[in-house]
């Protein structure tokens, strides 16, 4: 079993919601699959003891599975003959990494509860394992969404925020999947993980005022006008691999990476919220844990509707990258 193998087979399963009223529940698969929880968490301290930086996309996974028609896992689905999935659009494409290691947690899963736990849900809980993890906030995962049975591509290309946007551009997505101002700019926290690439940055470093000048030129250095466009930095220059305010602080001095990332310490309303997540890591983590818990039910499948589990025919299409940022890395 795993989640999106390119060659598959679809086993449709109606699933009456155990919490009742198809409404999300942390205890969903407390009878179904008791160790369910230990077992993803088991696979993400692994993956990220393989690979330090890969906690930060499977984060993103989330993120960018949850703006395109709700947490539904859609973004893991390969193409077919009937849909172009998510992964070739524009936000995703050469970008999106981590796909291995859900398959491998999926795995897990099968062998202790053959098709019982959803690949939505497992997106919700790595995304909260990778946090905690590196040092951050826990928070409970309500659980039992459903799979989604299609991919939707241009919605991909329209809703994921982009590193280039401006203040309005990232209300207003983030706004389209009905989180606030507030959650918009918690949210952008999740970048205290994770790398970018020189392509992604590039713009900042040469373009714009708001960035310290020795900042830019440092990274000017590393990632020129043009060529080493997979040339990555981390997102937060300070403490990489740590879940913490430093991204907040970062953005104080004009040190953030990304144009979006400046964005939110820049002469605007959001400065405000940016001063307090900088000076109080405790009220960033209690934010961040209520923003996630919020995103994390934006329009999940629960109840009757139908889920998929995958019987994998073949290898997983997934091949790699050495992008780890669109917008959320």
């Amino acid at each position: 079993m795993a989640c999106g193998n390119f060659y598959f087979l679809l086993l449709i399963v109606f699933v009456v919601a155990q919490s009742g009223h198809g409404q999300l529940s942390p205890n969903f698969y407390s009878s179904s699959c008791p160790n369910a929880l230990s077992i993803v968490k088991q696979g993400v301290a692994k993956a990220i003891k393989n690979e330090a930086r890969v906690g930060a996309s499977l984060l993103r996974l989330h993120f960018h599975d949850c703006f395109v028609n709700g947490c539904d896992g859609s973004i893991l689905l390969d193409d077919t003959s009937t849909f172009t999935g998510e992964k070739t659009a524009i936000p995703n494409n050469n970008s999106v990494r981590g796909f291995e290691v859900v398959d491998q947690i999926k795995a897990n899963l099968e062998k202790a509860c053959p098709g019982i736990v959803s690949c939505a849900d497992i997106l919700a809980l790595i995304a909260r394992d990778a946090v905690v993890y590196y040092g951050g906030p826990t928070w409970k995962v309500g659980l039992g969404r459903r799979d989604s049975l299609t991919a939707n591509r241009s919605a991909a290309n329209a809703f994921i925020p982009q590193p280039s946007f401006n203040l309005s551009n990232l209300t207003s997505s983030f706004a389209a999947v009905g989180l606030s101002f507030k959650d918009m700019v918690v949210l952008s926290g999740a970048h205290t993980v994770g790398f970018a690439r020189c392509t992604s940055f590039r713009p900042h470093i040469y373009n714009d005022t708001n960035i310290d000048a020795s900042f830019a030129k440092l990274l000017q250095n590393k990632c020129p006008r043009s060529g080493s466009d997979n040339v990555l930095q981390p997102l937060d220059y300070q403490t990489r691999f740590q879940f913490d305010d430093k991204y907040y602080q970062n953005l104080l001095v004009k040190k953030g990476l990304l144009h979006s990332d400046q964005q939110l310490y820049n002469g605007n309303k959001a400065d405000s919220y940016v001063k307090i997540y900088a000076m109080k890591q405790g009220e960033f983590f209690k934010e961040f844990a209520r923003s996630m818990i919020k995103m994390g039910n934006i329009k999940p499948l629960t109840g009757s509707r139908a889920t998929t589990t995958f019987s994998a025919l073949g290898t997983s299409a997934f091949t790699g990258s050495t992008d780890d940022v669109n917008w959320f890395a």
